[in-house]
């Protein structure tokens, strides 16, 4: 049970940052289109629960580094993808790039 609650943590915690990277990014970066709320969740729920099946793929023990890894790469490949779902969503390799920098340090010190 504890642990399940601690997934979840996880999950919420993933979630909230990439809506506020995302957010954030879009009104600072050039290559990043400016983004709502709304047009922020589905990729920051893409991110969160791909990173969260991730970790649990290859183990929750790993170190703060690799998490912070498989947040990288995770988010970069799920933002750069997520413009051919979202209508009005438009990045470049590099802003995505940039935002899964962020996204994966972030991921590297918040234990989820």
């Amino acid at each position: 049970m504890l642990l399940r609650l601690a997934g979840l943590m996880g999950i919420m915690v993933r979630f909230i940052v990439s809506v506020a990277v995302l957010m954030l990014l879009s009104l600072l970066l050039p290559g990043f289109a400016i983004l709502t709320f709304k047009q922020s969740l589905l990729p920051a729920f893409a991110i969160a629960i791909l990173g969260f099946a991730a970790e649990n793929l290859f183990g929750k023990n790993d170190s703060p580094q690799n998490r912070g890894l498989v947040g990288f790469i995770t988010a970069s490949v799920v933002i750069y993808i997520s413009q051919l779902v979202v209508p009005g969503m438009n990045i470049i390799i590099l802003g995505s790039l940039l935002a899964a920098i962020i996204i994966g340090v972030v991921d590297q010190f918040v234990p989820t």
